[in-house]
């Protein structure tokens, strides 16, 4: 079987590392903040490249505070694209604030600016940049339209630590980055943990208050926030994986290299296109294709692993059922029903990938 992701099988490949990890929190009780977690938080920052880093519970909390650490006037609008998980456009709303929807680019997915430019009104106060599957976003273009409308940027960068865009780590071109260490991120703990990361002393101080219920001090409470901690075993879990992840990333890149020549010219497959200037970290390895379903069930039938990211565009998802873009036709809205995600990670060899490739070939063939 080749299987989407095997997290038990890059735990074994550093089980030394991980454990140690894992058994100096316990010897120590360092369970809530503490040196782990500013180990990891400079570490972190270190590797994108920012001043400030601050771990929190998860991505979806980064998101939250991340927005409301902006201070934007209450109802302000903020573009984010229509194909992405819920929680980039769920923050929106559970801030306060209205989520609008533009398109994604059809190549690499990611927002597409024009869309974008032509989604502000004049109550925009922001966008959210998502590196989706692991591929940039269009940075330059978007921090143009931002600046040309005074916007704050937010970079969700979930799905791609590590992702460059013109040799610029993502993360390091927005007001705020925030980032998902869910455990099937290329950069995954052992459960839910989150950071945001930002150049900006006083953001980085205001979103540290918010996810430690408004306060610097043990008592001294200077706002309402909340509790929104990472907590130290997450933290020496993520320190022991980070010196790793370079590597994972070239692997993931080999893997994708081989998808490209091993799928190409199949006429009913629409490949993932990477832009000349990204790096691409492949998260995820997406085509598109109007016979999914079959193909899907065909590669299951052979011991193939795939998923679907995401089988509904934001707009038509039930939870938008009242949302003025409900019914509106964006590009993203068209290819819903035609993604698949193809198995990719540092669990498989080149000879896996050339098995998947010759099993989607069969499929279109036969």
């Amino acid at each position: 079987m080749i299987k989407f992701l095997d997290l038990h099988a890059q735990y074994m490949s550093i089980k030394s590392d991980v454990d140690a990890a894992i058994a100096d929190v316990i010897a120590n009780s360092a369970f809530i903040r503490g040196p782990h977690v500013a180990r990891f938080e400079q570490a972190f920052a270190d590797w994108i490249g920012v001043a400030h880093c601050v771990g929190v519970a998860n991505g979806t909390d980064a998101l939250e505070i991340a927005i409301e650490a902006l201070d934007l006037p209450p109802g302000s609008e903020i573009i984010v694209p229509g194909n992405s998980f819920i929680a980039s456009s769920e923050a929106v709303s559970r801030s306060g604030h209205a989520v609008v929807f533009a398109d994604a680019d059809a190549g690499s997915y990611t927002l597409d600016p024009e869309s974008v430019r032509a989604k502000i009104t004049p109550r925009t106060r922001a966008l959210m940049a998502v590196h989706l599957y692991g591929h940039p976003c269009d940075m330059k273009s978007l921090m143009a339209i931002a600046r040309e409308h005074d916007l704050r940027v937010i970079e969700d960068c979930a799905q791609a630590h590590g992702a460059k865009f013109n040799g610029q780590n993502v993360g390091t071109c927005g007001d705020l980055a925030t980032w998902s260490f869910y455990p099937g991120k290329n950069l995954g703990a052992f459960g839910d943990a989150g950071a945001l990361t930002t150049q900006d002393a006083g953001l980085a101080r205001r979103a540290q208050m918010i996810a430690n219920h408004g306060r610097v001090g043990k008592y001294d409470h200077e706002f309402e926030g909340r509790n929104s901690r990472l907590d130290g075993l997450q933290a020496a879990i993520l320190s022991a994986k980070l010196p790793h992840l370079e590597g994972w990333i070239d692997k993931r890149i080999a893997l994708a290299d081989s998808y490209l020549v091993g799928l190409a010219d199949i006429a009913e497959v629409t490949l993932p296109v990477r832009r000349n200037w990204a790096r691409q970290v492949y998260h995820l390895f997406v085509i598109r294709t109007g016979r999914r379903l079959e193909l899907a069930e065909y590669l299951k039938a052979r011991g193939i692993e795939t998923g679907v990211h995401y089988p509904t565009a934001l707009p038509r998802l039930k939870a938008y059922r009242n949302h003025p873009q409900h019914g509106e036709a964006l590009n993203v809205c068209a290819m819903d029903s035609q993604l698949l995600s193809l198995p990719i990670g540092e669990h498989m060899s080149l000879s896996d990938v050339t098995a998947v490739s010759e099993a989607v070939r069969d499929f279109f063939t036969a």
